[in-house]
Parts: structure tokens; C-alpha cells; sequence
């Protein structure tokens, strides 16, 4: 799949959805960055940038120790 053109949450999404359990925020980041195939200035700002995005979109949610899910795993009670 080609995601050069879909936003750095798209992919996010889909990793942790093929995946489908928790993963640790650098690592999920690092593999945006592989998967967007996309050259970076700088990487700690490229970093943080993604983990920005990650962090104000309602389809994840952080599940403690720097590690994501998404939200619709977790279980309505």
C-alpha cells in the first residue's frame, strides 16, 4: 500500500489496526516515518510533530507507559 499521500494519523491508524494491539509511541512513529517514505530534517521534531497528531485524534488513546490503542478497543461499560 502506497501511503506517501495519507496524513501521518491515517498510518498511525492503520499500523495499530493491522497490528491490533498496543505499541510504544516511538516505535509506532518510527514506522510512520518508514511507511511515509518521506525525508525528514530532523527527526526529534518529525518525532514530535507525529506524536502531536497521535495525541489530539480521537481514534487513539494512550493506554499508560508510552503506549497507544485505539479507542475502539476499549469496551464500553
Amino acid at each position: 500500500m502506497d501511503f506517501t499521500n495519507k496524513p501521518e494519523v491515517d498510518v498511525a491508524y492503520y499500523i495499530l489496526s493491522e497490528l491490533g494491539d498496543t505499541m510504544f509511541y516511538k516505535d509506532l512513529i518510527m514506522q510512520v516515518i518508514e511507511k511515509k517514505n518521506k525525508p525528514i530534517q530532523s527527526l526529534s521534531t518529525a518525532i514530535s510533530e507525529i506524536y502531536t497528531l497521535i495525541n489530539m485524534d480521537s481514534r487513539f488513546r494512550h493506554a499508560g507507559n508510552g503506549m497507544w490503542q485505539l479507542s475502539e478497543w476499549i469496551t464500553q461499560e
